[in-house]
């Protein structure tokens, strides 16, 4: 019943959007239907992730307050770096699949399913050994707060011992997708994400027979939900049932097939490594700046991340309907796909930023920080960079479809590393030095100019990067990468 119900609810939302832009000439309302149908539960997941992250970071600041929300924020940018080498991975997934089954290659597509797997437990497993033998260590690099650094510890080294099931659920979530299912990713997240917030909400505040243990049950939550949801997906996919399976007998390696997904993963891999790398030096400024900065970043980020979902399911879109065009050899629509997705993508988001915006200061104020003021700031800036973040996830997606993902890395280079960073370094106190270990030498790069440096920074790192995935795509060059590869291109 309550399945037929949201089924209802997401055909009358993927009818009515696209028919509203239709008629005030935004997008063809036949591609932007399409492009909603496959996206719209995509963003029911990712809106479900986000509104979990965000109850995780109210209870724990709530039961421990802004030190704990800042311990959360470091913490988790280390399962970030495994989750976004899952995204990397399981972005080759959905690459190689799709065109796969475009070109009418379901065994290939299956066996390529495979090759994701042991990628996921290759990356995955020495991720959660280093994270539990060195929390601490690692959290202490970016704050030099020991409350902080106490609480990031913990919840880390409880947090990863799931990323092997975080990475296959990516994987399994994106290998369907690719196959123009992301419904049942859907349904899987609407029976263990629930589960995580009760997890979460009886393991930190421990009612009745339950443990009180703070931060760690925020950790244990996650930790049990992901492998829930791993254990869901591998039950799907070996049952022979989906569009793409998981055949446990048979070849297990295929070198072109795992050749290909690396190909695709590999700029991104990069890419996403050098986001969350550079992402470490700017959380570090931000907790020079003191830790009510830190968690006031850390808070508004976390709500601006609601008017960021509708990029994320729009971008799988693209994602799949390029690559499924590129497969079935019609170039012309492929490029046609990728504009109305984007097109759909920002007016959507827009709307849904506008209204978080609207409400910033009654929103943050539930999460018991001692500074709303602070956060309040945070998420309107967040709200000026949405449209940059839409235009450029979503180019990125269409990029991903025809396995072109070096331009996306070339764009994370250029906003984070020859823009973020430096911006945001002069927000520091010009008396405040760094020292660089390999050359022994202390600079100074700060000039004082405090948070307009860092909200600067935030903002142009977003349209630098759209810049960057609209203009590789405008250009149509992507469709040669396509075309070069030996994977799911008509007589290849």
């Amino acid at each position: 019943m309550v399945r037929r119900r949201l089924g209802s609810l997401l055909s009358r939302l993927v009818r009515a959007v696209p028919a509203l832009l239709s008629r005030v000439g935004l997008v063809d309302r036949r591609k932007a239907t399409e492009a909603t149908d496959l996206a719209a539960p995509v963003m029911v997941t990712a809106g479900l992730r986000i509104l979990l992250r965000l109850v995780d970071f109210l209870m724990v600041g709530i039961a421990l307050g802004d030190a704990a929300i800042a311990g959360l924020e470091l913490g988790f940018q280390y399962y970030f770096l495994g989750f976004g080498l899952s995204l990397a991975i399981s972005s080759g997934t959905i690459s190689v699949v799709s065109r796969l089954q475009g070109s009418d290659q379901p065994d290939r597509a299956d066996l390529a399913v495979k090759q994701s797997l042991w990628l996921a437990l290759l990356l995955s497993c020495p991720l959660t050994l280093v994270s539990w033998l060195y929390p601490e260590i690692l959290v202490g690099a970016l704050s030099d707060d020991p409350t902080t650094v106490g609480y990031g510890g913990t919840y880390l080294s409880i947090v990863m011992l799931s990323m092997a099931p975080r990475f296959w659920s990516m994987v399994a979530s994106r290998a369907l997708a690719g196959s123009a299912d992301t419904r049942t990713p859907m349904y899987v997240r609407l029976l263990t994400l629930p589960t995580n917030v009760a997890l979460n909400a009886a393991l930190i505040f421990g009612p009745g027979p339950f443990p009180e243990l703070g931060i760690a049950g925020a950790a244990w939550g996650t930790a049990i939900a992901n492998t829930l949801a791993a254990a869901i997906f591998l039950g799907l996919l070996a049952s022979g049932r989906y569009a793409v399976r998981l055949p446990l007998r048979g070849p297990q390696l295929d070198v072109s097939l795992l050749r290909e997904i690396v190909r695709v993963a590999l700029p991104l891999s990069g890419m996403r490594l050098l986001q969350t790398f550079g992402r470490f030096p700017f959380l570090f400024i931000l907790g020079a700046l003191g830790t009510p900065t830190l968690a006031a970043y850390a808070i508004g980020r976390r709500v601006m991340l609601l008017a960021l979902m509708p990029a994320w399911g729009y971008s799988t879109a693209a994602s799949t309907l390029v690559g499924q065009h590129l497969g079935a050899g019609d170039a012309e629509s492929a490029t046609e796909y990728g504009w109305q997705s984007l097109r759909v993508a920002l007016a959507v988001q827009l709307v849904v930023a506008a209204v978080i915006v609207a409400f910033a200061r009654p929103i943050v104020s539930l999460f018991g920080t001692q500074y709303p003021g602070l956060a309040t700031q945070f998420v309107r800036v967040f709200g000026l960079l949405v449209a940059g973040f839409s235009v450029s996830r979503t180019m990125r997606g269409s990029l991903r479809g025809a396995g072109d993902t070096r331009w996306p890395l070339y764009g994370t280079i250029l906003g984070g590393y020859c823009f973020r960073l430096p911006v945001a370094m002069v927000a520091l106190p010009a008396s405040f030095a760094v020292t660089v270990p390999l050359l022994g030498l202390s600079v100074s790069p700060g000039l004082g100019l405090g948070l307009p440096a860092i909200f600067i920074a935030l903002v142009g790192d977003f349209y630098l990067k759209a810049a960057v995935n609209t203009g590789r795509f405008w250009t149509g060059n992507w469709q040669d990468v396509a075309g070069d590869s030996v994977v799911g291109v008509p007589g290849k």
